[in-house]
């Protein structure tokens, strides 16, 4: 069990520095979270540390009311519950200090079988059909679907997984105690009562940005044993999830798309490079852990 200062010096690191923070990790995998913020404080940490600490007066107050009122959880990589210590690759992108979670589900145990599906939010009744008929199979064979909870193929994936009363999770780029995009507010509490949960790095309260989305996409690769990307422009936030996945190793798929399509632009180069490999039914996704 931790002590109140470490659980406090993990919520002030968190808010501290922006993820992913790889020099600030290491830091603290070495010394410790508590001395890790003592030498911060004083500036005696190394240089690539504290470049990397952008809030240094960081408070913790809506952190602590948040854990005392239960409204969330905080996972350390101390925790039984942590889900990465299988996933040693994701040091190279940045290991999280802490996760936030909702629900009261258990996250290693949810990502023991998980596939992440994600692609474009402005997506094709096409995609969105194809994103929710995968993960409904998937959902039905005891598999947990991670999705980042946007609009378009991650709501489509996320409905999916409910409709077969499986159980997903939500990988968040804000505060796992605000609802982006907000109209989907009834989705997430449905995730939540259905065994699911809401992941996010990002402290109490915290809102979303373009740099929070991008650092995001680790996360959502190194929680699955694959990734499956359906429909993903030339610019989509999606082709970040399996670039990631690649280089941490997992399996990477693609739903191959028209190729008068925009939303199909994206997966098919990563088909027509060998980054992904074409999946066009359940059957073709290898969700086991282990190598490929």
């Amino acid at each position: 069990m931790p002590s109140h200062d470490e659980l406090h010096a993990r919520l002030f690191l968190l808010r501290a520095a922006e993820p992913p923070a790889p020099a600030l990790h290491h830091y603290v995998a070495v010394h410790g979270p508590v001395d890790a913020v003592a030498q911060i404080r004083r500036g005696t940490a190394p240089a690539a540390v504290l470049s990397e600490v952008t809030r240094p007066d960081a408070r913790i107050d809506d952190d602590l009311r948040a854990l005392d009122n239960c409204t969330a959880r905080l996972l350390k990589p101390e925790d039984g519950d942590w889900p990465l210590g299988r996933r040693i690759g994701l040091a190279g992108l940045g290991v999280p200090l802490a996760l936030w979670v909702r629900g009261s589900g258990s996250l290693a145990e949810l990502t023991s079988l998980a596939v992440t599906i994600t692609g474009a939010r402005a997506s094709t009744e096409c995609g969105n059909t194809v994103a929710g008929d995968v993960s409904y199979k998937l959902a039905r064979a005891g598999v947990t679907v991670l999705s980042g909870g946007s609009l378009g193929v991650d709501e489509a994936a996320h409905r999916g997984a409910l409709a077969a009363d499986g159980r997903t999770v939500v990988v968040l780029a804000n505060g796992v105690d605000r609802t982006h995009p907000h109209q989907h507010a009834r989705l997430y509490q449905a995730v939540i009562e259905q065994g699911g949960l809401l992941v996010s790095e990002y402290p109490i309260g915290t809102r979303p940005t373009r740099i929070r989305f991008h650092a995001r996409c680790r996360l959502l690769a190194a929680l699955a044993a694959a990734t499956v990307i359906v429909e993903a422009g030339q610019r989509s936030g999606a082709l970040a999830v399996a670039r990631a996945a690649g280089e941490l190793g997992r399996r990477v798929y693609g739903v191959p798309g028209s190729i008068h399509f925009v939303t199909s632009k994206g997966v098919n180069e990563l088909l027509r490079t060998g980054a992904a490999t074409v999946a066009s039914s359940v059957e073709h996704i290898n969700y086991q852990e282990g190598v490929r």
